[in-house]
């Protein structure tokens, strides 16, 4: 149902782009570009749009699964299991991780039985910044799932391997260690 609400706003705005190229086209020697203040607001709302069916997605996903969890100004979903022992990571600090990494599907994507453990300093970017906020509630020992919507994780683009285009990402995470 979500692919096809896409789908179909995405056909709506080829469509009035196409009728307003035609438009412009039928009574003018010289051809006139849209106002680039009315494309920016569609694809505004567009995005808008799609924002709101990864929500719906990501709340139809939480009351399946009965998954209690709280939201961050940005969009993270998380649910800290256990917050661990010491001071919380902060930035600058290099924190490794125990993980899994799945599709909002179920499928597994990354997983450190198979990958090795993740490591990565806190701030300074080579891993989703969703992953990176829900680290921040986080001592040694510490475990949570973190639900991180596509702008969150790995953008539009995907990852250009496992992690398809627009994909909400969950983690289930384990600091090993805070340096």
């Amino acid at each position: 149902m979500n692919k096809q609400r896409i789908i179909w706003l995405l056909q709506m705005v080829i469509f009035s782009l196409a009728v307003l190229f035609t438009a412009c086209r039928q009574e003018s020697e010289q051809p006139i570009l849209p106002d680039p203040e009315e494309l920016e607001e569609a694809f505004a709302l567009s995005n808008i749009y799609m924002l709101e069916l990864e929500e719906e997605a990501i709340d139809d996903f939480l009351q399946r699964y009965a998954w209690d969890m709280q939201a961050s100004g940005s969009g993270l979903r998380y649910m800290v299991l256990n917050e661990g022992h010491g001071q919380k990571a902060s930035y600058g600090q290099r924190v490794t991780l125990d993980y899994t990494a799945y599709l909002i599907t179920g499928d597994p994507v990354y997983s450190s039985a198979s990958d090795g453990p993740l490591s990565f300093t806190v701030g300074r970017g080579g891993v989703e910044r969703g992953l990176e906020e829900g680290i921040l509630m986080l001592a040694q020992g510490g475990r949570a799932r973190f639900i991180l919507p596509h702008h969150l994780a790995h953008g539009v683009p995907g990852d250009g391997q496992k992690i398809p285009r627009r994909a909400t990402i969950i983690y289930e995470v384990e600091v090993l260690e805070i340096q």
